[in-house]
């Protein structure tokens, strides 16, 4: 059984102090998808934003026991990251649970207030505005973030496949 406050206080410290401030670095690099940017592999934006996910997962996957995290790269194609966490709990691997997320980006467009803008992150209140916080840019980390909070609590959960699509 969760305790409901023992897991707020956790996702709340993650959130404020690893998440937000990966997902502020994450906004600043115009990683956008490869429709919309078709020399994104020349421009190395899409490859600083897997590093930066990468290097986020691997710190956290070191307390998932067992878990895994592989970058594949295939030629033309946008870099792949595999996350594989194995299961907690007595016939905890009789199942899988797939997550996915990407990490390309929609454009710029226009119509952004005074002071905000699609690679420039603002902080305003408890809403973080910028190109990619909020679209599926967040998918791993609420993932991992589950996940961890569940080891937390000696919480059983199915093997878990982390799919992130550049």
């Amino acid at each position: 059984m969760l305790d409901a406050k023992k897991l707020a206080n956790f996702v709340d410290q993650c959130w404020g102090d690893a998440i937000v401030p990966t997902l502020v670095e994450y906004i600043k690099i115009p990683n956008k998808s490869p429709a919309f940017d078709p020399d994104w592999a020349a421009h190395g934006h899409m490859e600083e934003a897997v590093r930066l996910f990468e290097g986020w997962a691997k710190e956290r996957i070191a307390g998932l026991p067992g878990a895994t995290l592989e970058i594949i790269r295939l030629p033309g194609r946008t870099p792949l990251m595999l996350i594989e966490v194995p299961g907690a709990g007595p016939g905890a691997d009789r199942d899988t649970v797939l997550l996915y997320g990407h990490l390309d980006k929609q454009p710029e467009m226009v119509g952004w207030a005074e002071g905000y803008g699609p690679w420039r992150p603002l902080l305003d209140g408890d809403k973080l505005y910028g190109r990619g916080g909020a679209d599926d840019g967040y998918a791993m980390f609420g993932a991992l973030t589950a996940l961890a909070a569940l080891r937390e609590q000696g919480v059983p959960h199915a093997r878990c496949v982390i799919v992130i699509e550049a």
